[in-house]
């Protein structure tokens, strides 16, 4: 079982994209794909909505949902959409993923191989790849991106900031030595997944090419 997973420095980056891009380049690993999303105070880990229930901590601390629309409208229905075997959308209360990762190692157990959009999830698992997705333009930058720059494997960044990025960019602070010698890929939205970036992961995974490949 191999794992890859796919962090970011703030919404909207294209991690997503970029899931399904390698999701659907590497069909022949029959996905499981998992995406984490932790909720702030007052936002109801079960539904994903506003609620009054933060101080119930312990009733639904996390919620773990199997995805089965494959139309495409939501995160987790675009990677069926992209070809994955399986889709899990895992919710948490900010700082508590800690009590899903039990559960959903238990769901993950017989998975083929796992790609999981994620940074916080660095904290309890050592996956064979971690691409990192940075576009300088956006100001946002999470603690949890900050905290395992450096173990990125490699850092997938937007074309149209290459020029901030070369610069030496910083967002509020935060420096980028930690990713200085990364291999970089360049991308240019919509297109987040190129052929570099799926031989770079293939070759990380020690795996040759698909074998329904002509």
């Amino acid at each position: 079982m191999a794992i890859v997973v796919i962090g970011g420095h703030s919404r909207n980056v294209g991690k997503t994209s970029l899931v399904c891009g390698l999701v659907a380049a590497m069909s022949d690993c029959g996905w499981t794909a998992v995406k984490i999303t932790q909720f702030g105070h007052g936002v109801c880990s079960r539904h994903g909505e506003p609620c009054d229930c933060a101080p119930a901590e312990l009733d639904h601390a996390y919620a773990i949902d199997e995805e089965h629309d494959r139309s495409g409208r939501t995160d987790t229905s675009r990677y069926l959409a992209a070809g994955a075997r399986r889709a899990l959308w895992v919710r948490t209360r900010q700082g508590k993923l800690a009590e899903a990762m039990p559960e959903l190692r238990g769901r993950l157990a017989q998975a083929a191989n796992i790609i999981i959009e994620s940074n916080s999830v660095m904290r309890f698992l050592r996956p064979d790849v971690y691409l990192s997705v940075l576009d300088p333009q956006t100001e946002d930058f999470k603690d949890s991106a900050r905290l395992y720059l450096d173990r990125a494997d490699a850092l997938v960044v937007h074309a149209a900031s290459q020029a901030a990025w070369a610069a030496g960019a910083k967002w509020n602070s935060v420096s980028l030595k930690p990713a200085a010698n990364k291999p970089q890929f360049s991308v240019a939205p919509p297109t987040y997944c190129t052929a570099e970036i799926v031989e770079f992961v293939r070759r990380r995974l020690q795996l040759g090419e698909p074998r329904c490949a002509s």
